[in-house]
């Protein structure tokens, strides 16, 4: 039996836990040329009535890609005499 290929696929499931409006109706994640993103969208309704989904994608690592503060900025050891 062959391994599944996720590549290039995802999954939207229902919000059941939405705590505000801000919150995404929906979310869930995908695999885009083998790299994992968050995948968020919302229900919208156009000006003319017509019903779409507002998406949102954000790396699952996205904490791994906020550049880092330098140490020598958290200390700011300046003594002032």
């Amino acid at each position: 039996m062959t391994d599944y290929d996720n590549t290039n696929t995802g999954a939207l499931f229902k919000n059941d836990d939405k705590g505000s409006e801000k919150y995404p109706d929906y979310r869930g994640s995908i695999n885009v040329n083998g790299s994992e993103f968050w995948l968020s969208a919302w229900i919208k309704t156009s000006k003319r009535g017509a019903k779409y989904m507002a998406l949102a994608v954000t790396p699952k690592n996205a904490d791994n890609a906020k550049p880092k503060q330098n140490i020598r900025d958290d200390l700011n050891d300046q003594v002032p005499f």
